[in-house]
């Protein structure tokens, strides 16, 4: 019936899939839990090898680092039921009926169950950056989730049918971090998939410094422009390249740019620093973004 896929990369995966397996076995159906490590060679795999003795379990390593692209098709093609759960590995389960909740859902015969994340109440304030986008921007409800069924559709806590992840799959030539999901939840609409918000949240459980997320947005950016520059999805489909064509159109771009360069590094003090704002982060990721646009 179930097959439940975590990718993961250096983390101990190991508490979570402990609670999927509990709740999987209380549910009473067939199911199996795979995780792959992204090639990290890590130390906490030794503890994440133990998924390999619970109940229909096991835990792979990857010779080398795929991308979570990647490695989420890899965890497609190893699963061996109709309906997949994909689970970032870095999760844990805030509630006791999370697999429960997702059987109930599918009953609907949708093609896609998103179940939403949520962050904890609080972090330190290394972590404040990543936390404050998370919980301002991200944590939304199936009510808020619903109004736009596909913009709103993450990979991080979702139920999919295998033949429609099939059909679709996670681009194989996004190997950084940033925007897989965007491109997957674009091509859901283009195939017409049913997708079912529901409130089933999982909790993120390992929330990035600030100095990582920092360079993780970057990445994230400079992904997202390739795929702009390649056409791969339509830009009306993101809200944040809509923001930047509206600027390119009166060429405000480069002063965007140029502010980029002038005021990146006071921007970043922030931004690292124990006290981000989230203006000033907008205003980072679309400076950013006009900048690297117009390099060759």
């Amino acid at each position: 019936m179930l097959s439940i896929l975590i990718p993961t990369y250096n983390y101990n995966v190991y508490p979570l899939a402990c609670q999927l397996e509990k709740q999987a076995l209380e549910c009473n159906i067939e199911f199996e839990i795979i995780c792959i490590d992204d090639g990290s060679q890590s130390d906490l795999n030794k503890d994440n090898n133990k998924i390999n003795q619970l109940h229909n379990s096991r835990f792979k390593t990857l010779s080398e680092n795929v991308g979570l692209s990647n490695n989420r098709n890899i965890l497609a093609d190893a699963s061996k039921y109709n309906l997949l759960l994909f689970v970032d590995g870095d999760s844990l389960l805030p509630n006791n009926n999370y697999i429960s909740n997702y059987i109930e859902a599918i009953k609907k015969d949708t093609d896609v169950v998103y179940g939403g994340r949520i962050h904890p109440k609080t972090v330190s304030s290394s972590r404040k950056l990543r936390w404050k986008y998370g919980t301002y921007r991200e944590d939304t409800t199936s009510t808020q989730r619903n109004k736009n069924i596909y913009k709103s559709t993450l990979f991080n806590n979702t139920l999919i049918k295998k033949e429609i992840f099939n059909k679709i799959g996670f681009d194989k030539t996004i190997k950084e971090y940033g925007h897989e999901d965007t491109i997957f939840a674009f091509n859901l609409k283009k195939h017409h998939a049913s997708v079912y918000h529901i409130d089933n949240p999982v909790l993120h459980n390992d929330v990035d410094l600030n100095t990582v997320y920092y360079v993780k947005t970057q990445k994230a950016l400079n992904n997202l422009n390739s795929i702009y520059r390649t056409g791969i999805i339509d830009p009306n489909f993101v809200t944040f390249l809509n923001i930047f064509i509206s600027l390119k159109k009166f060429k405000l771009n480069y002063l965007f740019a140029g502010f980029h360069v002038i005021f990146d590094g006071l921007l970043k003090y922030n931004l690292i620093s124990r006290r981000p704002y989230l203006f000033l982060f907008d205003l980072f990721r679309i400076t950013y973004f006009s900048y690297i646009n117009l390099k060759k």
